[in-house]
Formats: C-alpha cells, structure tokens, sequence
C-alpha cells in the first residue's frame, strides 16, 4: 500500500514490481486515511518527537531511530503485544532490562520446528485480537451513518478541495464543488473512477469522504 508519489508511479519501480511479482496498491489522492495504520504510526511518532524535542527542531533526525525503538517495544491496545514481539516473538532488551535479568531462555533455545510453530500461534492471537477490536471499533463508528453506494454510470458531484485543486480554488468565492461527473468504475463502497477532465490534472480515483 502506497500513496501516489512520483517515485512509486515511475516506470523503473513499475518493471521492478513487475520482475518480483509484487503488486502495489495506491490509495487515492489526498486521502492517507486509506493506509490508516501507517497514518496511526506516523502521528504517534510525530507525538513523540515532538514532547523530546521541545525547541530542538533540526535534531528530529538523531532522535528518530531512538523514538521508533521505543514505540516498537510498546504493548498495543489492539494487538496486546508489542511490534518487536509480532515481528520477532518477543522484546528486544535494553540496559533497563539487566536488572533483575529477565528470563530469555523461552525464546533464545527454541529449534527451528518448535520456534516456527511459536510463531504462528503468536500470530494468530495477534490477527484474532485485530479482528476483535476491528469489529468493535466498526460497530462503534457505524451508529447512526446512512451509507451511500454509487454504482458505475451514475452522475455525482465533485467537491474541489484546496489541497487537492489549487488552481480551481484560487479564491475564497469560487465555487466548492462542480460537475457532475460520471462513475466509470466503481472499486469499492469508499472508492470510485470519475470521468474526469484531463484538465484537472489530478487522479480520477475519488473517495466517497472527498
């Protein structure tokens, strides 16, 4: 999953993928919510930098490694383990750690079999406990909302955002929203291809909250 930088479109990453067998997804424009868990890690390290750093600004570099060692250690509320854990089937120990010294035999010893079995259980708790929180969070969410599903040929209107069309809101005055616009293809619920003008400039791809 991936935004829809430059870099990501160009031809050179597109034949890499191609050679790999790998298939990047790209969410629309304008729209990070759309790798909502990244979005999440990003604003919590952001959080983070910004209660070390206080004035020290240009230092956020030094810190980062220091800061995302941190927050990989962590448990979460979703997942009750922590990243390093998920990853690698536990913490990794740091000086605060040696004293009292904490029992690592568990998973230091363990042969192939046993540790490949170790970790699959470990993952499947961990998808079990995102799965839970992920329904809980949904039902929570969804009270009270009227979904709207658009299908392929119907004619929406277009609500032209600052951020994603400057040149077509260069004023305060002009108007928010244009169109309509036919639905070429409709991806998901969320998601919709527009007929749009070449003139735009912009990915015909739209999310339904844009």
């Amino acid at each position: 999953m991936s935004d829809r930088d430059v870099k990501f479109l160009s031809h050179f990453w597109k034949t890499l993928w191609a050679r790999l067998g790998t298939k990047l997804l790209f969410s629309t424009t304008c729209h990070p919510q759309t790798d909502g868990q990244a979005e999440v890690v990003n604003r919590s390290l952001g959080t983070m930098l910004r209660a070390i750093l206080k004035g020290n600004k240009k230092s956020w570099d030094d810190y980062l490694p220091h800061v995302e060692f941190a927050y990989n250690r962590v448990v979460h509320k979703t997942t009750k383990m922590s990243p390093f854990e998920i990853v690698y089937g536990f913490n990794p120990l740091t000086h605060l750690d040696l004293l009292p010294l904490p029992d690592v035999a568990s998973f230091i010893h363990k042969e192939g079999t046993s540790r490949a079995e170790f970790v699959k259980k470990l993952h499947e708790r961990v998808r079990n406990h995102i799965q839970s929180q992920t329904e809980k969070y949904t039902k929570y969410n969804n009270k009270g909302r009227k979904e709207v599903v658009f299908n392929e040929g119907d004619w929406v209107w277009l609500h032209l955002r600052k951020d994603r069309f400057p040149s077509k809101r260069k004023s305060k005055h002009s108007p928010r929203e244009n169109g309509p616009f036919q639905v070429l293809k409709r991806i998901n619920n969320n998601a919709h291809v527009l007929d749009l003008p070449s003139e735009y400039g912009v990915s015909p791809s739209f999310n339904i909250s844009d």
